[in-house]
């Protein structure tokens, strides 16, 4: 499967932290285009899809927070593609996402959450029936594309680690729709390494969080490995009050990450999953490890947080 990668490798950086591990951070977030983050390493691999494809407009879904649904509809208007989002009510109020999804002239359908999968079968086949030739995206750009990104992403991290002579004895990372998690355990199974890798989920619950993952995993390998099942970690603890809820101990890493190192955080995302790693790290006392954070983007909703700090 073609790449499609049009940036350098993501650097890692070792955090001045004061705990007893080496705490690192791969930053996704720094992918030049469109904010970064884990949503536009997938998308640059959907549209090198599209591109090779006979498609004249692109189809997906997610919330007014959704960062996939930003880069998306800035992938499509650069090709001056029509972008459809179809959207749940419940999670539609205005953020710096939804004002650039709108900015970038995406066409955006909000309805009960319950008649999303309805709603997305009949505007495609709308669409179809106008003669155009849409190209489906599933929310969080899940299906093998989505992790084959993540696939490359581990493949990185290799190379990092060869190049500077260090291993990560665990990966962290937020555990969204899946396929993030699910690329990173398959390279890891490909490379036949000994690690923990560990998503942290920002919503789901156990035991469909993770069954959702190990699918993703089984469908890309086309094989039911025996390790998959012991090197799927899907920690449900910390997703608080649901997806793109906060709380007091989520804002507060927030503001400490970004005066300590001036790495910006969101409370729908990275500053949950950095808790949560925060948080399983003490549970099971773990010590002297080398440790690697991977920030997966979402530097515009650092701001909707920020600036909803200010106004409470």
């Amino acid at each position: 499967m073609s790449t499609g990668r049009s940036f350098y490798p993501t650097p890692i950086i070792k955090l001045n932290d004061k705990d007893t591990n080496r705490l690192y951070i791969k930053r996704e977030d720094m992918i030049p285009y469109s904010f970064g983050g884990n949503k536009a390493r997938k998308g640059l691999l959907f549209f090198d899809d599209i591109d090779k494809g006979d498609y004249d407009c692109v189809v997906t879904y997610g919330s007014s927070h959704s960062n996939h649904c930003r880069v998306i509809a800035n992938m499509a208007a650069q090709r001056n593609m029509p972008c459809f989002i179809i959207g749940p009510e419940e999670v539609s109020d205005i953020t710096y996402n939804s004002v650039m999804m709108d900015m970038l002239g995406a066409h955006i359908t909000t309805v009960p959450v319950e008649t999303v999968s309805k709603t997305i079968d009949d505007k495609i086949n709308e669409l179809k029936e106008q003669g155009k030739k849409p190209y489906f995206i599933a929310g969080g750009g899940h299906g093998n594309i989505g992790t084959q990104a993540y696939v490359d992403c581990y493949n990185e991290i290799k190379e990092y680690e060869r190049s500077n002579n260090v291993f990560f004895d665990y990966i962290f990372f937020a555990s969204g729709t899946g396929t993030t998690h699910a690329g990173l355990v398959c390279g890891q199974i490909l490379n036949e390494d000994e690690r923990k890798i560990i998503g942290i989920s920002i919503a789901r619950k156990n035991p469909r969080g993770r069954e959702v993952v190990i699918d993703s995993i089984k469908e890309y390998l086309g094989r039911n490995d025996e390790n998959i099942d012991e090197n799927t970690v899907f920690i449900d603890d910390y997703t608080g009050d649901g997806y793109g809820k906060d709380n007091e101990e989520i804002n507060q890493v927030i503001e400490d990450i970004f005066t300590d190192y001036g790495i910006p955080l969101d409370s729908t995302y990275t500053a949950k999953a950095f808790l949560g790693m925060k948080k399983y790290i003490d549970k099971h006392d773990i010590k002297d490890k080398n440790i690697l954070f991977i920030h997966t983007g979402g530097t515009p909703l650092f701001f909707d947080d920020i600036l909803k700090r200010k106004n409470s």
